[in-house]
């Protein structure tokens, strides 16, 4: 009888091919995590990536994605898993007009969106507003109602607290400030402004090492306007599925980066130069006893922040 090898054959060659595609699986994709558009921001992103590498978990950062917004806007949409903020930002900035007053409904409103708050990291990194301090004692400024008997003096807030809901706007409701000449500008070029001179009064960070640097006078909020901004993780609520050892990293943080501290990696990255993946690394093995590589961005992370 006449046997078509061609008909064996053929079926046998399939047999690895197909035993290989069903036994392949796809490569866990890397927990992202986002990071805004100023220094500590970069330095929390990197301390969270570590640490999340530390657990065996890949994990990139993209560093530097820009502001409020699109940092919360890439949390919903999946484009970033985890990212640093702030308690004053998400209920006066994020979720504004909730009338959120407490971190139960805080939770709540969060978790119907998807979104998981981890505890307060250790510190409270409010807004305040600031002078150099000649300037302020030059005219017996000590509080921002002072501010209202100086109508001349010039105003460089940066472009984000120009916008937001807890911002100038606001700011200059609550204190009925006159002033008129106000404009927007980049974090960096505020601080130069004080110290040339073209600006007289900016809004601050009260965690910037640039208010020691720059030796400016931080101006007493008597009317309580600004919250606190206790800084916290936001995640996404499927990573507790997905990544359980990248939660047990991050919940590692809750309330171990003091202010001083906090102030301490900002002046090391923005006065002293040392790569922000650096100073994280020093922090979490001086802090938490955890050795970690410093994280550098890859192409791929690159290409990722310039496309999402």
């Amino acid at each position: 009888m006449y046997f078509d090898r061609r008909l064996i054959l053929i079926p046998l060659l399939l047999i690895p091919v197909n035993a290989g595609c069903n036994n392949s699986t796809k490569p866990t994709p890397p927990i992202k995590v986002g990071s805004k558009t100023f220094t500590e921001s970069v330095i929390l992103g990197e301390i969270v990536t570590q640490l999340i590498h530390s657990e065996g978990v890949e994990a990139e950062h993209l560093r530097q994605l820009g502001g409020t917004r699109v940092l919360w806007n890439a949390l919903l949409n999946g484009d970033v898993d985890v990212y640093p903020e702030y308690t004053g930002t998400i209920t006066q900035e994020i979720l504004a007009g909730k009338n959120i007053n407490n971190e139960e409904t805080l939770k709540k409103v969060l978790a119907d969106k998807g979104i998981l708050m981890s505890s307060p990291l250790g510190f409270n990194d409010t807004y305040a507003i600031g002078m150099k301090k000649e300037v302020a004692e030059k005219l017996r400024i000590t509080r921002i109602s002072d501010l209202r008997k100086h109508p001349q003096l010039r105003f460089g807030l940066t472009n984000e607290f120009m916008d937001r809901g807890d911002g100038w706007p606001s700011l200059q409701r609550s204190y009925n400030l006159p002033h008129k000449n106000v404009r927007g500008l980049d974090h960096d070029l505020a601080y130069r402004g004080l110290e040339s001179g073209s600006i007289d009064v900016t809004d601050l960070y009260s965690t910037d090492a640039d208010i020691r640097y720059y030796d400016l006078y931080v101006l007493k909020d008597d009317l309580k306007h600004f919250p606190e901004y206790n800084a916290v993780l936001l995640y996404r609520s499927d990573l507790e599925e997905r990544a359980p050892e990248a939660i047990k990293a991050i919940s590692t943080l809750e309330g171990k980066i003091s202010e001083e501290a906090m102030i301490q990696m900002n002046a090391e990255a923005k006065i002293d130069r040392v790569p922000e993946g650096v100073v994280a690394s020093d922090f979490l093995r001086v802090n938490l006893s955890i050795d970690t590589e410093p994280h550098e961005s890859t192409f791929i992370t690159r290409l990722t922040h310039n496309t999402l």
